[in-house]
């Protein structure tokens, strides 16, 4: 196989801005594994929080890269298993090629991915579109602009949380989901929960820091009247069964757990836990929500509206149209890169455009 490494900035339709910053543009890593007449693409975003940069991703790939240009490519899981010792401590980068060699993989089998997992895609659900924190009447702009959109994710953690939905709710009878991004105590999630479950919330996603108790977690897990999803502290495998009995459901995210290898696993997992499954994810173009899509049937809730927070990009792919989730036609996880587009995007380093 030949690798070959895109770094993107991809600007953004609004300011996204959560509990611990902002952004305008985000920064992504396309990753290319061509075999003879096809070609793989995975994708994964620097992310602050995790300390994780262009210049380090694409270090970190290019350390392995003799062992996936030697790779076999008949079986994704085997090389994820062999490249994950040695990227460990890097699971944003071992997603970006574990994306694309299912991608690969699934293109060589001439079936999109889902198929080549044994799922079928019958009873998705549809994503939410996401609205990031500002002034209550720019969330409102943000909300008509697209207004069709059947469930709506609002960015909490002001000291206006319950103005800010009610203030919402005043212009949609769409479905709401709250992500506090770590920014609640265990106090004011249980006290926010009635509230909002006034106001038609579905869940409340991480409301407390990820180095919460269990204490905190539990407290928060057993009084809070709405289900809690952990994000932040559900980032691999481990954690799964980690957070039985303290969440109510997990945000599986590629980028943290590694890719879809372990993302399965987690979602079944999950599963015969008796706990609620979603996939979330970066803003990111559609290499990257192409590949989560294909997860859709294993899941309860959807927040996969990373590409429709662009303003443009280089890529196409899965479609996710009004919530819900359009396939490609292609094999594989169906997503293209635009290669006469590239040079648009392309950035030298982590700080030149």
């Amino acid at each position: 196989m030949k690798l070959t490494l895109h770094k993107l900035a991809l600007p953004l339709e609004f300011e996204l801005r959560i509990s611990r910053g902002r952004m305008i543009s985000q920064k992504s890593l396309i990753v290319e594994l061509q075999h003879n007449e096809f070609t793989g693409l995975g994708e994964v975003t620097a992310n602050t929080y995790y300390r994780q940069t262009l210049s380090s991703l694409a270090h970190d790939i290019d350390s392995v890269r003799p062992i996936i240009e030697t790779a076999n490519i008949t079986d994704p899981e085997q090389l994820w298993n062999t490249l994950s010792p040695t990227l460990k401590n890097s699971t944003f980068a071992l997603c970006a090629i574990d994306l694309a060699a299912h991608d690969l993989f699934a293109q060589i089998q001439g079936q999109p991915l889902f198929e080549t997992w044994g799922l079928t895609a019958a009873n998705m659900p549809r994503s939410s579109y996401t609205i990031g924190i500002d002034s209550i009447e720019n969330m409102i702009c943000k909300l008509k602009s697209h207004n069709d959109w059947p469930c709506y994710k609002i960015k909490l953690g002001t000291p206006n949380d319950i103005e800010i939905v009610e203030a919402l709710r005043a212009h949609t009878k769409a479905n709401f989901r709250v992500d506090a991004n770590c920014a609640w105590s265990p106090d004011e999630a249980i006290n926010n929960s009635a509230r909002l479950a006034e106001l038609g919330v579905e869940f409340i996603e991480q409301p407390l820091p990820a180095n919460a108790t269990d204490d905190d977690k539990r407290q928060v897990f057993e009084h809070s009247v709405l289900p809690i999803i952990a994000d932040e502290s559900c980032l691999v495998e481990d954690d799964v069964e980690a957070c039985d009995g303290l969440f109510h459901g997990i945000n599986v995210k590629l980028s943290k757990c590694g890719g879809l290898t372990p993302a399965l696993r987690m979602l079944k997992s999950a599963r015969q836990l008796g706990m609620k499954t979603m996939v979330g994810c970066m803003v990111e173009s559609s290499i990257g929500i192409s590949a989560a899509a294909h997860l859709a049937p294993l899941l309860d809730y959807a927040d996969l509206d990373g590409a429709v927070l662009l303003k443009d990009e280089p890529a196409s792919g899965v479609r996710i149209e009004n919530g819900e989730i359009r396939f490609s036609d292609r094999a594989g996880s169906g997503a293209i890169l635009h290669r006469d587009r590239l040079i648009d995007f392309q950035i030298k380093s982590d700080g030149e455009t």
